[in-house]
C-alpha cells in the first residue's frame, strides 16, 4: 500500500478544468457521497419585496420548534480601518456602496427588539472571545436561543440538527462556494431545511449566482458555474475573478488540458533534467520561484 507524504484537502470543491492544470502531479481522489438521510434543502431568492413575508414563514417555524441561523457580511456598519484607506470621491462612493450591507450588531437589534420581540435572539461574531463564542453555541445547540445572528464564523464546523433555516442577507456579497457552506449547516436533521438568500436587488444580472444556487446542490456543479460566471481570474498573480490572462484561457478545454499533460510526461519522462530544452528549463525555474500550490 502506497502511503503518499501529502495530503492536500478542501471543503470547497475544485473545478475539474483547474484541478487538472495546477494539480496535475497529484493524485485527485473526491468524496461526492452525502450523510444517509439528508433531506434536500429547498433554497429561494427572497427580494426585498419579499421580506415580510419571509419573516413570517421564519416565525412558522420557531413555532413549530424549530431554529434560524442569520448570516450578515460585516460585524458593524463603520470601519475605521476602511474609511482611513479612503479619500475624498472614493469615499464617498465606499459609503454608498455599503449603505445597505447589513451587520451583525446591527440585525440582531432589529430582530429581537422589532421583529422578533417575542422571540430569543443571540449574537455571535469574530471579534468575540472564544469562551464567548463557546458559551453561544452551546446556549443555540441545547434550543435556549431561536434565531443566531452570525458573521461567516459559522461557515463550518457546526453541527445543529434542529436548524432548518439559512437566511442570508446580502447573500450577492458573498461567493458562491461560501454560500454552498453556509447552506450545509442546516439539513442536518430529520425535519425539512430552507435556505433563503436575501438581495438587496431584483436585478437578474444580480442575482445570477444565487439562481445556480437554487438550481443544484451539488458542489463540483457550482464551482464550474462560478468559474464561468466570474471568471477565473490571473494565474500569476493575486486576481482571483475577472477575465483569464494567457495562461488561464484554456481551462475551459478539459481535451486540451489532458494532451498538454500527456506531452509533459513524456518529454520529463525522456529528459527529466530538461538538458535539451534550456530555454523551458529557463521558464520552469522561474514559474517555481513565483508561485507556490500549497
Amino acid at each position: 500500500t502506497l502511503v503518499p507524504h501529502l495530503l492536500s484537502m478542501t471543503a470547497t470543491p475544485i473545478p475539474r478544468t483547474l484541478a487538472l492544470t495546477i494539480y496535475g502531479d497529484l493524485d485527485i481522489s473526491i468524496i461526492k457521497e452525502k450523510p444517509k438521510n439528508r433531506q434536500k434543502i429547498i433554497t429561494k431568492i427572497v427580494t426585498p419585496t419579499q421580506r415580510r413575508e419571509a419573516y413570517q414563514f421564519i416565525r412558522s417555524q420557531v413555532k413549530e420548534g424549530r431554529q434560524v441561523f442569520v448570516v450578515c457580511p460585516r460585524i458593524e456598519l463603520s470601519d475605521p480601518k476602511e474609511e482611513i484607506k479612503t479619500k475624498g470621491n472614493r469615499q464617498s462612493k465606499m459609503n454608498v456602496l455599503w449603505a445597505d450591507v447589513k451587520a451583525v450588531q446591527e440585525e440582531y437589534k432589529k430582530l429581537s427588539e422589532e421583529v422578533f420581540p417575542d422571540l430569543k435572539v443571540a449574537m455571535l461574531h469574530g471579534k468575540m472571545k472564544p469562551k464567548e463564542k463557546q458559551e453561544i453555541m452551546t446556549r443555540f445547540k441545547s434550543g435556549l436561543a431561536h434565531i443566531l445572528v452570525s458573521t461567516s464564523v459559522i461557515e463550518v464546523g457546526v453541527d445543529i440538527p434542529n436548524a432548518t433555516i439559512m437566511m442570508i442577507e446580502n447573500s450577492e456579497r458573498f461567493g458562491l462556494a461560501q454560500l454552498h457552506q453556509f447552506r450545509g449547516r442546516i439539513g442536518r436533521g430529520e425535519h425539512q431545511s430552507y435556505c433563503l438568500l436575501f438581495s438587496s436587488s431584483a436585478e437578474k444580472n444580480i442575482n445570477q449566482r444565487l439562481k445556480a444556487l437554487v438550481d443544484t446542490d451539488d458542489g463540483f456543479v457550482l464551482a464550474e458555474k462560478d468559474m464561468a460566471i466570474r471568471g477565473p481570474g490571473e494565474f500569476i498573480g493575486s486576481k482571483q475573478s475577472g477575465l483569464p490572462d494567457l495562461a488561464m484561457a484554456s481551462l475551459a478545454n478539459v481535451e486540451l488540458i489532458k494532451k498538454a499533460r500527456a506531452e509533459a510526461r513524456t518529454l520529463l519522462k525522456e529528459d527529466p533534467n530538461l538538458i535539451q530544452y534550456p530555454l523551458l528549463k529557463q521558464q520552469l525555474e522561474r514559474f517555481e520561484k513565483m508561485t507556490h500550490f500549497e
